[in-house]
């Protein structure tokens, strides 16, 4: 097989389309083209299908992107190992959720320490598919390792109920059900709009709802609504004054963070060396003072 061909391929399988990869290449659009019908006919089997919507892989395309993807990796990692000492070089592809802006200077920090390491972060609230969208680790909260993955547990924290001290004043919260009585706002759920109040599940009617943790924490700021949020997001309110938490007694559940990866590839040294750090830094970083 023609590695240069692989490394092609690979390139138009995560562009989405010949012609994008051609762009992000460099290479000339039919010389691209050429390659890759000259490596589904040495391997005589069709790897692409291109349609209306971009290329699509074939079964044997996503089993070859799967395979060559980490491969590749691994040898450009091992061309930059060459050149830094430390032996952690390469892109690390990492996906995770935008409310997690407090891991950024763990990122910074690996970056220091590592100067061949380059980042490309994927924020979104999708869950992605680690294989198809080319991601080395997935950062994220209140999720087991599902088939084909395996995660490391990062670490456990509860989200905070937050109201302001004016929301609290004309609307004041004594247990749990009381909840169900004033403006509630809600993270979107698929399971529905319900909190866990300790040993107490509580069906709400939310005012507002969405998925955007950043959003809520101002809906609660101005004191409009009673709303939960993760606990590094409440921090800085709560040591202000401007949040109070209602209902301590009765608190929200542990929520896991994890990191997931691909189950059968063989773990690059940078992903290894990646997880170890964020295993020791993500808890301090989570109980950090925000200032």
């Amino acid at each position: 097989m023609d590695l240069n061909a692989v490394k092609l391929f690979v390139a138009a399988a995560e562009a989405g389309s010949i012609s994008e990869a051609a762009r992000r290449t460099g290479i000339p659009l039919p010389t691209l083209s050429r390659q890759l019908r000259k490596l589904e006919t040495e391997l005589g089997l069709r790897l692409l299908e291109r349609g209306p919507k971009g290329l699509a892989l074939t079964p044997a395309g996503n089993r070859l992107v799967s395979d060559a993807q980490p491969a590749l990796d691994t040898l450009l990692q091992a061309e930059q190992r060459l050149h830094d000492t430390s032996g952690v070089a390469g892109r690390l592809r990492i996906s995770m959720p935008p409310h997690l802006e407090v891991l950024w200077p763990l990122f910074r920090t690996f970056g220091r320490t590592y100067p061949a390491v380059t980042f490309d972060l994927f924020i979104t609230d999708r869950r992605v598919d680690l294989v198809a969208d080319g991601i080395d680790v997935a950062i994220r909260v209140g999720e087991r390792g599902s088939a084909g993955y395996v995660g490391r547990s990062l670490a456990r924290f509860r989200h905070r109920l937050v109201a302001s001290p004016k929301f609290l004043l004309a609307h004041p919260l004594q247990a749990p059900l009381d909840l169900t009585r004033v403006p509630c706002a809600c993270w979107r759920s698929p399971g529905g709009n319900v909190w866990q109040l300790g040993d107490r599940e509580v069906d709400l009617e939310p005012v507002f709802v969405t998925n955007d943790y950043f959003h809520l924490l101002r809906l609660a700021e101005a004191g409009d609504v009673v709303t939960e949020v993760p606990p590094f997001l409440a921090a800085r309110g709560l040591k202000r004054g401007r949040l109070i938490e209602p209902l301590p007694e009765h608190p929200l559940p542990m929520r896991p963070m994890r990191a997931l990866v691909v189950e059968r590839r063989s773990m690059s040294p940078l992903v290894r060396q990646f997880l170890d750090y964020v295993s020791e830094n993500v808890a301090p970083a989570l109980g950090r003072d925000p200032g």
